[in-house]
């Protein structure tokens, strides 16, 4: 398996994986249509933003096929305004899934922030899944979710520097499409 940057050329191949990997509501278990799965329209949407890091968005090929795709984008702490990364959304295809894809780009995803010296990557997930990345809840870092509801699945991990706390904020696109997408 190769761990790479996604290119432009990659891009119709990410928004059906990611419609393929969401193809069931992961609250509900619902079965959407394609064009009614929004992690793919968020991706699309968060290449346009000025909070896009392209060295923050890849892919997973195997086999030359693209097996998964994670990206991080810029966030921010308020009332501070210090920089920090929303990661999300985390998409692997179903014949993919559980076969080590996801974990790798996660890996490969907080190798590249960490040296960038990016302090501090946020996510709304599972935390028996994220745990192992060294993720925690996010209120053990002084980091409150953009919607207190979220409790345990928000979560977050200091890369370098000290914490610095306050509320974290998404780049714009997450509240235009219908909040993070759970990993």
């Amino acid at each position: 398996m190769i761990i790479r940057r996604e290119q432009p050329a990659d891009h119709d191949a990410v928004r059906a994986l990611h419609r393929a990997a969401f193809a069931r509501d992961p609250l509900t278990g619902a079965v959407r249509a394609p064009a009614d799965v929004p992690e793919a329209r968020l991706v699309d949407e968060l290449r346009e933003d000025s909070g896009f890091l392209r060295h923050l968005s890849l892919v997973a090929v195997r086999d030359g096929v693209l097996a998964g795709h994670v990206m991080a984008t810029r966030g921010w702490l308020e009332p501070t305004g210090a920089p920090a990364l929303g990661l999300g959304p985390l998409g692997v295809l179903p014949a993919e899934q559980r076969n080590g894809v996801g974990s790798c780009l996660v890996h490969a995803l907080l190798a590249v922030a960490e040296a960038c010296d990016e302090g501090l990557v946020a996510l709304l997930g599972a935390p028996g899944y994220y745990r192992r990345f060294g993720f925690r809840a996010a209120a053990d870092l002084g980091v409150g979710a953009p919607d207190p509801r979220w409790g345990e699945h928000f979560q977050a991990r200091q890369l370098t520097g000290r914490p610095s706390g306050g509320t974290f904020r998404y780049a714009e696109p997450f509240s235009r499409v219908g909040g993070p997408a759970a990993g």
